[in-house]
């Protein structure tokens, strides 16, 4: 396969484009960290991670030092992150916060529930791109698995192309992990990547909203 888009290179850290469906470890075939220590040639780890179904950025650390700390700032919800969806069914609600505990459901999957001992938190916008399509963003205030694919099945609204959670059939699970920023050694990093797979993500890129989501930290949370 053809390398891996690397956005920066810091002395401390890696940031890199994962593409939908390339698995972040290793299975039957090389994962997208393998793959990216090979391309690099050094070792890197892992401070977090994307499903297979999500494209985006990702931060790899370079030493075990910078990757506790790095762990540190994404467990305690020092790094800010923003996800791009799509959905074809129209929300319970435009925009606002998602909360509930998740519990396990069947074959892999999660649900929400109402109770708010643990609760996943999400806040979103959306808005229409055509008839049928609407686009969201999203910004996750905690780290669950499969945080915003149960976040907007819970509005009624699974993503387009997510089978696990009842999504309209596509050519891709339109999940992108666009935007993410951070403080590290007193200064404030930023780093973004539009979806490179998608035809329907096309339509966002060109579409005039997007322009405004551009810089999500400078929208109101």
């Amino acid at each position: 396969m053809a390398d891996i888009k690397v956005i920066a290179q810091h002395e401390d850290f890696v940031v890199a484009y994962k593409p939908c469906g390339l698995s972040f470890h290793s299975e039957e075939q090389a994962g997208f960290v393998a793959l990216l220590e090979q391309q690099l040639e050094i070792s890197l780890f892992p401070v977090h991670r994307l499903d297979k179904v999500t494209s985006g950025l990702l931060v790899l650390a370079k030493s075990s030092q910078a990757a506790a700390k790095l762990t540190e700032m994404f467990t305690s919800r020092e790094v800010d992150k923003y996800y791009l969806a799509l959905i074809s069914d129209k929300p319970k609600k435009k925009q606002g916060w998602i909360k509930g505990d998740m519990a396990k459901s069947r074959r892999g999957t999660y649900k929400l529930l109402k109770s708010q001992e643990n609760p996943a938190i999400t806040r979103f916008y959306s808005t229409s791109i055509e008839p049928g399509l609407r686009a969201c963003l999203l910004k996750p205030y905690s780290g669950k698995t499969h945080q915003l694919r149960v976040a907007l099945k819970s509005l009624s609204a699974p993503i387009l192309g997510d089978d696990s959670y009842g999504g309209k059939q596509s050519d891709r699970v339109y999940l992108h992990a666009y935007y993410l920023s951070f403080n590290w050694n007193d200064e404030r990093v930023a780093f973004s990547i539009e979806p490179e797979e998608g035809s329907k993500f096309m339509q966002l890129i060109e579409h005039e909203v997007f322009l405004s989501w551009r810089q999500p930290e400078q929208l109101e949370w």
